[in-house]
C-alpha cells in the first residue's frame, strides 16, 4: 500500500467516525417528534454508508487551512440531505428500489408515508443545523445558499425530474450518433449527483475562510470528482458486485435510462472518468501538500468497487 493510501486510509476512518458521532448527536429529536419518525430516521441515516460528501467537505476544509472541528455541523448537514434523496429516490414513484446498503429501503420498513416524512424531516434538520452551529453567521448563511442551490430545482432535484423523462427514451439520432444523448446524460448528473458533490467542497472552503482562487480551484475540482463519481457509478451499476454495493445492479439498463457504458461502452467510460480525476488533482495543485488527501479520494472514486 503505498503512503498516498495509507494516508487516505485513516483519513477516511477518522472523519467517517468523526461524522458519525456528530450524526448520532444531531439525531437526538426532542419529545414533540414521534417515535415512529425518530426511528425511519435513524434507520436510514445510521444505516452505514461511504460518508463520501461529509468527508469531502472536511478535506476541503482542512486543505483551505481551515479547523476541521468548525465544519462537522455542515457535514453532517450534508449527510443528512442526501439521505434525504436516498429515500425519496427509492419510493415506489421514483426508481422503486427495495435494497440500500445491504437492508430493506426505508418505505419497505417503515411505509410510503413515513418514509417521505423522514426525508422531509432531514431536509429540514439540514438547515437547522447549518443556521445554528456554523460560525460565522455569514459563512453560515453563503452555506445555506451553497446547499440549497445544490438541491433544489436546478440541482438535485432538477436533476432527477430530467432522469426520470429520460427513462425509455428515443436515442437522438437514427444514424447512431450519440452525442445529444451524452450531451443530456452530462446534464442530468451535474445536477443530480454533481451538485451536492460540488456543494461539500465549496462549504468546506468557504468555512476555512478561502480566498477566490482557492474557491475556484476547489469547485473545478468537485465539477471534475461530481462527473467521474457518476461515470463510475454508472459502471458499477453494469459490472458491480450486489453483495459488496448493498443495492441491486443492472437497474438503471433496465429501465431504459442512459448511462456512460450504455452510451461509450466500459472502455471509453473508464477513460473519461480517469482523465476527469486527472483534471480535478491538477487544479489542486496550488493547496500543495495539504491536498493530498483530496487527491487521494479522487482516485479512490473511480477505483472504488461499491
Amino acid at each position: 500500500m503505498t503512503n498516498s493510501a495509507v494516508l487516505l486510509e485513516a483519513a477516511l476512518t477518522g472523519h467517517r467516525a468523526r461524522v458519525n458521532s456528530a450524526l448520532q448527536r444531531y439525531l437526538a429529536f426532542d419529545d414533540d417528534c414521534p417515535a415512529q419518525l425518530r426511528e425511519g430516521i435513524e434507520y436510514s441515516v445510521m444505516a452505514g454508508g461511504k460518508r463520501l460528501r461529509p468527508i469531502l467537505l472536511l478535506m476541503a476544509c482542512e486543505a483551505c487551512g481551515g479547523d476541521v472541528e468548525r465544519a462537522i455541523p455542515a457535514a453532517c448537514a450534508i449527510e443528512m440531505v442526501h439521505t434525504y434523496s436516498l429515500i425519496h429516490d427509492d419510493l415506489p414513484a421514483m426508481d422503486d428500489d427495495e435494497l440500500r446498503r445491504g437492508r430493506p429501503t426505508n418505505h419497505v420498513v417503515f411505509g410510503e408515508a413515513n418514509a417521505i416524512l423522514a426525508g422531509d424531516a432531514l431536509l429540514a434538520r439540514a438547515f437547522e443545523i447549518i443556521g445554528r452551529d456554523v460560525d460565522p453567521p455569514e459563512v453560515a448563511a453563503v452555506c445555506c445558499v451553497d446547499l440549497a442551490s445544490a438541491a433544489g430545482a436546478s440541482g438535485m432535484v432538477g436533476g432527477q425530474v430530467a432522469d426520470l423523462e429520460s427513462e425509455q427514451r428515443a436515442p437522438t439520432d437514427s444514424n447512431g450518433d450519440t452525442q445529444g444523448d451524452l450531451q443530456l446524460l452530462q446534464s442530468i448528473h451535474r445536477r443530480k449527483t454533481g451538485q451536492l458533490l460540488l456543494s461539500a467542497l465549496t462549504m468546506g472552503a468557504r468555512i476555512a475562510d478561502a480566498d477566490n482562487a482557492t474557491l475556484e480551484a476547489v469547485r473545478n475540482y468537485g465539477k471534475c470528482v461530481g462527473l467521474a463519481f457518476q461515470i463510475a457509478d454508472d459502471l458499477l451499476d453494469t459490472s458491480g458486485d450486489a453483495s459488496k454495493m448493498g443495492k441491486g445492479t443492472k437497474k438503471d439498463s433496465g429501465r431504459g435510462k442512459l448511462t456512460y457504458p450504455g452510451l461509450l461502452g466500459a472502455n471509453e467510460s473508464r477513460r473519461r472518468a480517469k482523465q476527469l480525476i486527472d483534471e480535478a488533482c491538477h487544479s489542486i495543485h496550488r493547496l500543495g501538500e495539504k491536498a493530498e488527501c483530496l487527491e487521494a479520494l479522487a482516485h479512490f472514486v473511480i477505483e472504488r468497487d461499491h
